[in-house]
């Protein structure tokens, strides 16, 4: 007998396309030996709990503002990025995104 319950789409997984990113960059580092993932939740758990946030694991904006301060710390302390190169490129992002029409997708300069 053929199921004839309608489907629904999934909820997606992320919020926002730059959670998803954040998230996959920093498995990424992990999986690539820039530090251990034991290493990562001590580091993100202190950050959450300085911030006195508690959200669910797809949590919002805040939760992955949360995880950005964590992974930009761990790129400065371990030499991975120098914190002005950080620092650089978020504002080589945040002008690409301000200046592209809505819709359209959004890219940092050259150079």
């Amino acid at each position: 007998m053929a199921d004839c319950t309608p489907h629904t789409a999934p909820e997606p997984a992320f919020e926002q396309p730059w959670h998803a990113q954040v998230f996959a960059l920093t498995v990424h580092l992990n999986e690539t030996g820039r530090f251990t993932w034991g290493q990562w939740v001590e580091r993100f758990a202190a950050t959450l709990a300085r911030h006195g946030l508690s959200k669910e694991l797809n949590g919002g904006e805040d939760y992955f503002a949360a995880w950005l301060e964590t992974l930009e710390a761990i790129l400065a302390q371990e030499g991975i990025a120098a914190p002005q190169e950080v620092e650089t490129t978020r504002n080589g992002w945040e002008k690409a995104y301000l200046d592209t029409p809505h819709g359209a997708p959004v890219r940092l300069a050259e150079g």
